[in-house]
């Protein structure tokens, strides 16, 4: 087999219930789904939360785990050593709630991609996840949300944004009803935008490096 035929391998990070990373391993285990040439693969789900919704997943489908903790994480190897022996190109961040980093970004540079639930530059940054950032769209009477995928980088919610869709808020919108319909736009973009973005990443110099599972 050739550097050019290996699978490539993605790691997907996640903290809660894994409904995107459901989601993304679905659609990259259609059979006949290719990228340029090359099948994709979610080698490793990365959980820091014991008892998530996702390890469940994750044993589901068969994927190995990687349970991570802080202090290896954010001061000592940030896992790299268990990144490169698994050959992992590509870094999908699916509702991982721990900043990463800047160790990891700079070695995975613009290959890790984050799902925000909200259109940045507004509602991003600390603290804004989960049921709070809808409670502040509609707190705030917003006449749009949607979601934005964007490349991660050492400030929460700010790289540069790879993609955005959108909608209109009904006038008697909920932050529970907005959950529902951003998660209904989760589940419809963000598996088919990795594959775009992995395509986009993946030219002919750098074919090699993504086979050796390296992000540079």
């Amino acid at each position: 087999m050739t550097e050019e035929s290996l699978p490539v391998r993605i790691a997907v990070f996640a903290s809660g219930q894994g409904t995107n990373a459901r989601e993304i391993i679905r659609f990259f285990n259609e059979p006949d789904r290719m990228v340029l040439g090359r099948k994709v693969e979610v080698a490793l789900i990365v959980c820091n939360k014991p008892g998530a919704g996702v390890l469940q997943i994750a044993e589901t489908a068969a994927i190995p785990l990687l349970l991570i903790e802080k202090e290896k994480f954010f001061r000592g190897s940030h896992y790299l050593e268990e990144f490169h022996a698994r050959k992992i190109s590509f870094i999908v961040l699916a509702g991982f709630l721990w900043k990463i980093p800047e160790e990891l970004i700079r070695a995975y540079p613009d290959r890790i991609l984050n799902l925000h639930p909200a259109l940045l530059p507004r509602y991003g940054g600390r603290g804004m996840y989960g049921k709070a950032v809808h409670e502040a769209v509609v707190a705030a009477r917003e006449r749009q949300s949607g979601i934005t995928i964007h490349y991660v980088d050492e400030i929460y919610d700010h790289g540069r944004i790879f993609f955005q869709a959108s909608f209109n808020l009904s006038p008697d919108e909920t932050p529970e009803t907005l959950a529902e319909r951003i998660h209904a736009l989760e589940y419809k973009h963000y598996p088919a935008q990795i594959e775009r973005w992995i395509e986009l990443k993946l030219g002919p110099e750098d074919l090699r490096r993504s086979a050796l599972g390296v992000g540079r």
